[in-house]
């Protein structure tokens, strides 16, 4: 018995605990999210059937987050996420149970609810740990790219209802990481109270949520919708679960090296760098090109682009905003982005339905256009001098 207290704790706030929290924690999202196009569409599904349940799920984590945030700021965030991962992992049963489009979209709304809301705690855990960001954040990365993976082979050799039942599995290991993990109090602290009313009167920062919201949500279709659009082109499961997964794994560079570009690089540039890529990705499936370019322009862009907005969004924010009110700012962002997801989503599904995917992301490539256009005309400083990634 002694032996056995003393190696849980030395388990006790050490890197495998935190590579256990982090690792599964994104594992298990991703198998409960990346293949969830393909798993309603062979179940007799439309794409405005998806778009109905992703948007569900954006809906959820709309209105939930700023509860989930409100409770964190009362309690500890670790117990906190403990409760929700639990949770999580009991709506993953019920999904499994779920036998019609409305028990299915409310399951999975309930279960992306709540890894969606604990996300923003997480970063914030990571950051409390007693190890370097990076060194924790890789395993998020990694843990995505192993569930994409993992979701495919055993969608493929053994049944589209297993990825569930894993899921369930490695939702409890994310709860024995986490329980296991003990951050600095930080983590828990209250933020100051600002009027939020004021960032209303920001216009730069206002411009900068149009621009976010168009961005995201162009994206979010991509996500959505292309391992789909894989399987249309006549690819396996399994097949496009390793796409999927092998992409993930590009944006480590673009993680590991921030430092070396984020501060040295103006916001205008590194905008118009990611729109302008995301806008060659959609364009490339407008026109259906030869599908090996589809497969290598989706590892050079999906994830790694993707990636580098979520760092332009922070230095950004903390180029326009004041200090105290950066936390309600990308709250904010958080809240644009949800909604963005849902309108561009019902309307994809609905072209899909119409048109195919092709014609689907031609129209999202003129967006793409748009949002280029007004990050060309917007005034912005460079930010750089704020060295947040150094």
């Amino acid at each position: 018995m002694e032996m056995k207290l003393k190696s849980t704790f030395s388990l006790r706030n050490s890197y495998l605990s935190y590579f256990l929290m982090y690792n599964f924690y994104y594992l298990s999202w991703a198998l409960f999210s990346a293949l969830i196009s393909v798993y309603l569409l062979d179940k007799g599904y439309r794409a405005s059937d998806v778009s109905l349940v992703v948007s569900a799920s954006f809906f959820t984590s709309l209105v939930a987050q700023p509860i989930i945030g409100l409770l964190s700021n009362h309690f500890k965030v670790k117990t906190i996420n403990m409760v929700l991962f639990t949770l999580a992992a009991v709506g993953g049963v019920f999904f499994i149970l779920a036998d019609n489009l409305i028990t299915i979209a409310i399951c999975y709304s309930f279960v992306l609810m709540l890894i969606n809301g604990t996300n923003p705690e997480m970063e914030k855990i990571a950051t409390a740990s007693p190890y370097q960001y990076g060194k924790i954040r890789i395993w998020g990365t990694i843990g995505y790219a192993l569930g994409s993976q993992l979701a495919g082979l055993i969608y493929d050799y053994v049944s589209p209802s297993a990825i569930f039942v894993v899921f369930v599995i490695t939702m409890c290991l994310t709860v024995v990481g986490t329980y296991l993990t003990d951050p600095k109090e930080e983590v828990a602290e209250k933020q100051e109270k600002v009027s939020t009313l004021t960032l209303f009167t920001n216009k730069k920062y206002l411009y900068f949520l149009v621009i976010y919201g168009l961005f995201t949500g162009i994206t979010n279709v991509s996500n959505t919708y292309i391992a789909a659009m894989f399987q249309a082109d006549g690819l396996t499961t399994s097949l496009v679960s390793t796409i999927l997964s092998v992409a993930v794994l590009c944006e480590l560079p673009i993680v590991f090296f921030s430092d070396k570009f984020m501060d040295k690089v103006s916001n205008k540039k590194l905008m118009l760098v990611a729109c302008i890529m995301v806008a060659l990705q959609v364009f490339c499936y407008g026109i259906d090109i030869f599908l090996p370019i589809k497969i290598i322009i989706t590892f050079i862009v999906k994830h790694p682009f993707g990636m580098l907005f979520i760092m332009i969004n922070l230095k950004v924010v903390n180029t326009l905003v004041d200090p105290s009110q950066q936390i309600t700012a990308l709250a904010f962002c958080a809240t644009v982005k949800n909604l963005s997801s849902i309108v561009f989503s019902n309307i994809a599904g609905h072209l899909i339905d119409m048109s195919g995917y092709a014609y689907t992301y031609m129209v999202c490539f003129v967006v793409m256009l748009v949002v280029i256009f007004l990050v060309v005309s917007f005034k912005i400083p460079s930010g750089n001098d704020k060295k947040l990634f150094e």
